[in-house]
């Protein structure tokens, strides 16, 4: 099929139908896209609006590109390569979104008007977040996080694991937790705090105190036996005059790893 004389108006439309889809190249003409098969190549200022591709490439080239491609609606399932200028005022959707590394000073993923916050990736299998041209955090390639606050530097945080209030008088309740999931009272001033979710290991730091309810004795907590990746135990008790064990009515405990 010939292809229409279409060089005397730079602004003609060309339909669709006219074109032979295995032209080598895409035809465009000033400020017209034209679609070949399943490619759209876009030159000059281009308007898309509600450009749906089910497959292959939509390519916006920034050599070709004298201004911008504003998209209201554009759906990709295949690959998009953006070298150019796009204003999305609508939505995007796509499998799979492809970005420079970027730095903490230019992150990759960013805002209009604050340019030196967002996302970017300092190197392999590592997601960094950035404000104001500054490393505030960071996802190791081991999958640990890591944030500066307070640290001077962007360090590993540590977080606790678990941690209770309970009273310890009479029926033992919990006030408030995190991972544990009961607190088993095995007698007077003992107790074991159940976690919700195992520790990975038996080596975490545990930390316990108490608020005893009477001024005239000294009262005293600490751990009771091995500590396990499930629970661990805790007597509490005074020191003053006639030493012994003693229920508490304010027990707490936080885990450390």
């Amino acid at each position: 099929m010939a292809v229409p004389n279409i060089f005397g108006s730079a602004t003609a439309a060309i339909p669709l139908s006219q074109l032979d889809t295995n032209f080598a190249t895409p035809v465009t003409i000033g400020n017209t896209a034209v679609q070949l098969g399943n490619t759209v190549t876009s030159f000059g200022n281009v308007t898309l609006t509600n450009v749906t591709i089910s497959s292959g490439n939509v390519t916006i080239t920034g050599a070709n590109v004298s201004g911008t491609a504003n998209v209201s609606t554009l759906i990709v399932t295949g690959n998009q390569t953006s070298l150019g200028n796009v204003a999305i005022t609508g939505n995007i959707s796509a499998n799979i979104a492809t970005f420079g590394a970027g730095s903490n000073t230019a992150p990759s993923i960013t805002t209009t008007g604050d340019t030196n916050t967002g996302i970017y990736f300092p190197g392999a299998d590592r997601v960094g977040f950035a404000t104001g041209g500054s490393q505030r955090g960071e996802f190791d390639a081991s999958g640990n996080f890591q944030f500066n606050s307070g640290y001077g530097s962007v360090a590993t945080a540590y977080g606790c694991r678990a941690w209770v209030n309970f009273n310890g008088l009479g029926t033992v309740a919990i006030r408030a937790s995190g991972n544990v999931s009961s607190i088993t009272d095995n007698g007077t001033g003992d107790y074991t705090v159940n976690f919700t979710t195992a520790m990975p290991d038996a080596n975490y730091a545990a930390n316990c105190s108490t608020v005893y309810y009477s001024l005239t004795r000294e009262s005293v907590t600490f751990f009771n036996g091995t500590p396990s990746t499930t629970a661990i135990r805790l007597v509490t008790g005074y020191t003053y005059t006639s030493p012994g064990a003693i229920d508490n009515a304010y027990l707490y405990v936080a885990i450390f790893r």
